[in-house]
């Protein structure tokens, strides 16, 4: 495809984010961003795009569509080709919030952000720079981590003295030995949700303050990211998870998933409904192939002398202890016991 460069979306240290808008005569294609930057001082910007293409498809991570060099004005330009969120980024949104967003909002962006990282991490890879910024929004009420520019598989070293993200979110152990593991991912994360809470970073750092001095905080004292006061206490253990000092202690972004903080209400409610405390399910390899053996139940045949006693009668109520209704059968045999399969003589496979 043809293009040409639209509109300055974004600014970084990396380059700039514009829209691309296709040339005249070609197909309006998917709207897209472009990320550039020079071509000598690309080696972020091609890490980012062949992190995308190894980690593959996840609704949680922004897509690359591809990427290509051009010259403007005498300069070469290394260029790559990602979806637009219309909707900027997270931090865009707390900062017009004021912070202070809503727990319900926050846990939704929380539980999307973990999915995303926790297919980066099954995939052998860690992000490095989780923030706000990061983090973008769609119209369609999406959300997903971008900016893998610092990204690296798991387990690989970097040099000694390199500091990789944002100090403010950066974790102990890169502080401490310059780890740089799927753990560091989950403090950031922690990081995060605290400046959605209140709008102000998790540490007490004010602008001009030493950086060397709050990475000693972060590294050597027992001093730990605030939590802000008014969340949850499903809200203040989630975060407490997420601020282990030790990163083997601290729990995964698949275990999070599950804490009692990402449960969604709806679900919830749908499940007390759905469920009874008295039944339980099991799983068949097999489809049933005989519906009338039953343990535990033999069908008593009607006859035409058996009275037949109304549910709400006054003779039918004193007979109700030792003559189970239809219901009450129906019921143990859909809880109490699971049927047997095995029999199956005399009966043809249906496919």
């Amino acid at each position: 495809m043809e293009w040409v460069r639209g509109d300055a979306i974004g600014y970084g240290s990396f380059g700039t984010v514009n829209l691309v808008v296709p040339r005249k005569g070609f197909p309006i294609s998917p709207l897209m961003a472009v990320k550039s930057c020079d071509a000598i001082h690309s080696v972020s910007l091609q890490n980012e795009k062949e992190v995308l293409e190894k980690l593959g498809f996840c609704p949680q991570i922004i897509r690359c569509f591809g990427d290509d060099y051009t010259v403007e004005n005498g300069k070469k330009f290394y260029n790559m080709f990602l979806e637009y969120a219309n909707k900027g980024s997270l931090a865009d949104q707390v900062k017009k919030n004021g912070g202070n967003m809503m727990e319900s909002d926050v846990r939704r962006y929380v539980k999307s952000i973990l999915k995303g990282l926790s297919f980066v991490h099954a995939r052998g890879f860690v992000h490095c720079d989780i923030k706000l910024q990061n983090i973008l929004l769609f119209g369609n009420g999406d959300v997903k981590i971008a900016d893998f520019g610092l990204a690296k598989r798991n387990g690989e070293e970097i040099q000694r003295m390199e500091i990789r993200g944002t100090p403010l979110n950066i974790a102990p152990e890169s502080v401490n030995g310059c780890d740089y593991d799927s753990p560091v991912d989950i403090w950031a994360l922690g990081c995060a949700i605290v400046e959605m809470f209140t709008g102000k970073p998790a540490w007490n750092f004010k602008p001009g303050t030493n950086v060397a001095a709050l990475l000693i905080r972060i590294g050597t004292s027992d001093e730990l990211p605030r939590i802000p006061g008014d969340l949850s206490d499903e809200g203040k253990d989630f975060l407490g998870k997420c601020f282990v000092k030790d990163p083997k202690k601290r729990w995964t972004a698949e275990m999070l998933l599950n804490h009692s903080f990402m449960a969604d209400d709806e679900e919830e409610e749908e499940e007390e409904e759905s469920t009874s405390p008295n039944c339980y399910f099991e799983e068949f390899s097999e489809s049933p192939r005989c519906h009338f053996d039953f343990p535990g139940w033999v069908s008593k045949q009607s006859t035409a002398s058996q009275p037949i006693f109304q549910e709400n009668s006054r003779i039918g109520s004193s007979f109700s202890s030792h003559i189970p209704s239809p219901s009450d059968r129906i019921h143990r045999l859909a809880c109490d016991e699971a049927p047997n399969w095995s029999v199956s003589e005399g009966w043809i496979t249906v496919r």
